[in-house]
């Protein structure tokens, strides 16, 4: 499989190296994609006004978010390795790592797989859907050395 990863920064807040968010991305899309495939991703790390915007106008939801994706729509005759593109708000990444009492980067880590699984085909709108998906979260970032996300009070949900 050969990866691309084009990273833009449009954030004022401290955002992680190129070269981690590029490792954390390619052990998503190795784990997730079943077939090996010349890829593309742009990563465009953000501040909240930009990921309110864009939430607001793809997801009618007037508040940022941590990470959106939007998988490329191509047809299949263009023939483009662009698998699509992952927003991800850095402001709303360092609050939501210091309420769920996890390093900055464990959070970044969880955020690049997860907005690279939703662009394999990946989802969590049924529940059933959301454990699969949680667990191979929770598989990657293990692998990564990174310490499950879905902790619940002291349980491992999706753990592995």
């Amino acid at each position: 499989m050969s990866l691309h990863v084009d990273i833009q920064s449009a954030s004022a807040e401290p955002t992680p190296d190129e070269e981690d968010l590029q490792r954390w991305i390619a052990a998503a899309m190795a784990a997730g994609c079943t077939r090996a495939q010349e890829s593309e991703i742009c990563v465009r790390l953000v501040d909240a006004e930009e990921m309110t915007r864009l939430n607001r106008d793809y997801r009618g939801k007037d508040a940022p978010t941590n990470v959106l994706s939007f998988p490329s729509d191509l047809p299949p005759e263009t023939q483009l390795p662009l698998l699509g593109d992952i927003v991800i708000c850095a402001p709303v990444v360092r609050r939501e790592a210091a309420e769920q009492h996890k390093t900055l980067a464990a959070h970044w880590a969880h955020m690049a797989v997860h907005g690279t699984l939703h662009l394999l085909g990946y989802d969590h709108i049924e529940e059933s859907q959301a454990d699969a998906m949680e667990l191979m979260e929770s598989r990657i970032l293990e692998q990564l050395n990174f310490d499950c996300p879905y902790g619940v009070e002291g349980t491992e949900r999706n753990c592995g």
